[in-house]
């Protein structure tokens, strides 16, 4: 007979500050404008080693093991790509395209070794994550599905996007257990064309109003269109991880528009008014709303759970698994 665990919903924390960010972002910046760039790949380190720390989840706090020099490597390395685009294509252009060809062929592959790199410096009480996906499923993915939808005119987007997440989750790891990703490509859909319907009046009604002789009433359209994008900013979220899980345990996203809009909308009113200054201050804002409005619901004793995924890993040495110590961001 098989024991019913108990489940038991811990929701994430953010601990951070605006206050706190301000200061790694204002010397991150200064030094980065001083470094003519260089010094981005520190400054990103201590920005996800400030974000990591201060979330947490059930008393428990996440780690960043990224090295700058991997990061300014992989920089080198995007930056090497576009100047080589940029001058063949200066040269010839049909050079040009042979040249956006290889890099396209070429990014799967790089997007794999970015999200190893990702994952595996990345833990939760002291036990790293992974990721497993395969070079062929991504070329499959990143590669043939973005061809197939610029191909359909878009109408293979939903579609795309839900392979991508499902590629992405279903080959994520923690310790020995893997994630696990349930959303259908219909629900996707689903979001996506109530998107469209939602342009589709808002197109309407300008249309009415400019007939109409009321032109200055235009002016509420982009508050309309902020919140088209808020709904999409929110609805996926709440999709994607409504539908992920971790082994037998199960996440949840609880966004919602009004709230999420609220905050856009005067975090955008701060930027604009202290001339970007208000950025970090935005930044921490938005994030503690969205990570504050997720969490898992752990069947049985999560420490329970994350030590026997450290006696796993210790047992079958799987975190010695193939790595590639460049950080392409993308």
């Amino acid at each position: 007979m098989q024991m019913q665990h108990q489940q038991h919903e811990h929701a994430f924390e953010f601990t951070g500050n605006g206050r706190e960010y301000f200061k790694i972002w204002i010397v991150n910046l200064l030094l980065s404008i001083l470094t003519l760039g260089i010094y981005s790949a520190w400054a990103k380190v201590r920005r996800l080693q400030y974000f990591y720390r201060n979330t947490r989840l059930a008393d428990a706090g996440f780690e960043y093991h990224g090295t700058p020099l991997a990061i300014l490597k992989g920089r080198f390395i995007a930056f090497g790509l576009l100047v080589v685009y940029s001058v063949a294509g200066g040269l010839n252009p049909l050079l040009g395209i042979v040249i956006a060809l290889l890099i396209a062929a070429v990014m799967p592959w790089l997007i794999v070794r970015s999200l190893r790199f990702k994952l595996h410096n990345s833990s939760y009480r002291g036990l790293r994550f992974a990721f497993a996906g395969s070079d062929g499923a991504a070329y499959t993915v990143f590669l043939l599905f973005p061809i197939l939808t610029v191909l359909s005119l878009y109408l293979l987007a939903p579609f795309t996007h839900q392979q991508i997440k499902q590629y992405q989750h279903r080959n994520s790891m923690f310790g020995d257990t893997f994630f696990n990703f349930e959303a259908s490509v219909g629900s996707f859909y689903g979001i996506y064309l109530r998107m469209l319907g939602l342009l589709v009046v808002l197109g309407i009604l300008a249309g009415i109003l400019v007939a109409a002789g009321l032109p200055f009433m235009l002016i509420l359209l982009p508050i309309a269109f902020l919140f088209v994008a808020a709904y999409l900013a929110v609805r996926l979220p709440n999709l994607i991880w409504n539908a992920t899980g971790l082994g037998e345990h199960t996440f949840y996203s609880r966004l919602e528009i009004r709230p999420y809009l609220w905050i856009s909308f005067t975090n955008l009113l701060g930027i604009v008014f202290t001339l970007g200054l208000y950025v970090p201050f935005a930044t921490v804002r938005m994030m503690r709303y969205k990570l504050e409005s997720m969490g898992l619901l752990a069947q049985g004793d999560l420490a329970e759970f994350v030590a026997g995924q450290a006696q796993a890993i210790s047992a079958t040495g799987e975190e010695t698994a193939e790595m590639f110590d460049v950080d392409i961001s993308l």
